[in-house]
């Protein structure tokens, strides 16, 4: 995607600084995008597979480097909340309770790794992703925010350390005990490809999306949810019981499910006596089978295959590992009542947020018009539609 896509925003951005901080002199600008999981949900920190892509919509920031120590920060999107301000040397593990506490997060995490940082800066951040949709705005700040820091304070890093530091501060600034895939996939993004990641050796290939007749469609919930206050958390600790009796039962040292494969799964579930903790473990191992055959399936421009595989996997996490809840389900379910789609399916951690719909180009405003029709009626509330476009990574203005 071509840099004067982002122009003019990047242009209100600006001025938008400058009546906040008085002037824009001497200010740069960054973006970050957003991210959609077309396949491999919850498999991530079970050391699967997943298959993200990062989105041309996503988060912006107008910077500029001060002369002492202070940290301003107004976001366009949380007005009410004006300026948050603070001081780099008082940045506090669990300390922040607003949106910055992810660029926050960023910032202590750089200097626990060595990279001290001493003067302040003056910030200015716009989304364009619906936050708590899903779609990683959390990541997107995260990884916009360490690319500033690597580019106006002069580290020098890849992208995947990049994604890395991102995650290390969701965990333990922000307690979120997060996979890779969601930094990963916005630092690492590249345009029409999305990114076959193995969580657990970090190895990856790009995939090239060729959609064909289709359009990849986000159908937001429009509930809200924070991964923090969810039962992500739980879900991650009911699949480390998982694991541990399975290395108990087997005698291996596995570090994350998905290194069985699904018969091998199979042949030693039943030392899993919790029936909870069986399906958690069951949709990790099945679901990662399905991202792997997923690759398959686009390479070969499969839409129909791949679409089914889409639909596969939000049974299994509405069934089996039980993250949807009314609004995702009735939100597939619309979906995959209209003509002309190949698959549907809830992506994000779950417990509101976003699906993701494969559909026919000449089928993309009847399928909107009747899913929000639908939704609607029995949810009471309207939900947003996206037609998305794969793009790159984090990026100079």
């Amino acid at each position: 995607m071509d840099i004067s896509f982002h122009d003019a925003i990047k242009e209100r951005l600006i001025k938008e600084f400058a009546g906040i901080f008085g002037d824009s002199k001497g200010v740069s600008v960054f973006f970050a995008p957003g991210r959609v999981n077309l396949i491999g949900e919850h498999t991530d920190y079970n050391g699967g597979h997943v298959l993200p892509c990062a989105l041309t919509i996503g988060t912006y920031a107008v910077v500029r480097i001060r002369e002492d120590d202070l940290l301003n920060m107004y976001s366009v999107n949380f007005p009410d909340d004006g300026i948050t301000t603070g001081k780099i040397g008082e940045l506090v593990p669990r300390g922040v309770s607003n949106w910055s506490a992810y660029p926050k997060g960023m910032i202590y995490t750089f200097a626990k790794e060595g990279m001290s940082i001493e003067k302040g800066l003056d910030m200015l951040v716009y989304g364009n992703i619906p936050n708590g949709s899903g779609l990683s705005s959390s990541a997107s700040i995260e990884m916009l925010m360490g690319h500033i820091l690597r580019e106006m304070y002069g580290f020098e890093f890849d992208n995947v350390k990049l994604a890395l530091l991102g995650q290390k501060s969701e965990n333990e600034f922000n307690g979120v005990k997060c996979g890779i895939m969601d930094q990963f996939a916005i630092s690492m993004g590249k345009d029409s490809s999305a990114i076959f990641l193995n969580t657990n050796t970090m190895e990856y290939e790009y995939v090239p999306v060729d959609t064909g007749d289709a359009v990849l469609i986000i159908a937001c919930t429009n509930k809200k949810r924070g991964l923090g206050d969810s039962k992500y958390n739980e879900r991650r600790s009911e699949c480390e019981q998982a694991l541990e009796l399975i290395n108990k039962e087997t005698g291996r040292s596995l570090n994350g499910l998905c290194e069985l494969s699904v018969e091998e799964f199979d042949s030693v579930s039943d030392c899993i006596k919790d029936a909870v903790i069986k399906k958690r473990a069951k949709h990790a191992v099945y679901e990662d089978a399905r991202t792997v055959s997923a690759v398959r399936m686009l390479a070969s421009g499969d839409l129909k295959g791949f679409g089914e595989l889409m639909t596969s996997s939000h049974i299994s996490l509405k069934d089996d590992y039980e993250v949807t809840g009314d609004e995702l389900d009735t939100i597939v379910e619309e979906a995959l009542k209209c003509d002309g789609v190949y698959g549907a399916r809830m992506t994000g951690a779950g417990f509101g947020g976003c699906s993701v719909n494969l559909v026919k180009k000449s089928y993309a405003d009847d399928f909107i018009k009747n899913v929000g029709a639908g939704y609607k009626s029995k949810i009471g509330y309207d939900a947003s539609f996206y037609i998305v476009n794969i793009g790159n990574g984090p990026m100079n203005l």
